[in-house]
């Protein structure tokens, strides 16, 4: 990671999740064999098609317009950044990630 400033990518990574809601442009900001689990609910992906598939039609496609995040704390180390926030948003639709 020493070729990035892991803050600037993590920002622009979170404005195409939330703001752009670009699935091509969050991917592009991730390492070649990406995964996520959201533990709670034990949904993401392994791997870039999974995690695609899992951003396209369950996170980024699928949480309601009004969705939003307000930082609360952030801590940056040379390889980790950690964020509490507060996330929100209307529940007019499903949110199978967060809600199943």
């Amino acid at each position: 990671m020493a070729d990035h400033n892991l803050e600037a990518l993590w920002e622009e990574h979170c404005r195409y999740e939330f703001e752009t809601r670009d699935v091509d442009a969050t991917m592009a900001t991730m390492v070649a064999e990406p995964y996520v689990n959201h533990i709670p609910t034990m949904t993401g992906g392994v791997g870039h098609d999974q995690l695609k598939r899992f951003y396209k039609y369950h996170f980024i496609g699928g949480n309601p317009p009004d969705t939003r995040m307000v930082p609360v704390s952030r801590t940056v180390g040379h390889d980790r950044i950690v964020d509490e926030m507060i996330f929100s948003f209307t529940h007019t639709s499903a949110v199978d990630w967060m809600l199943p």
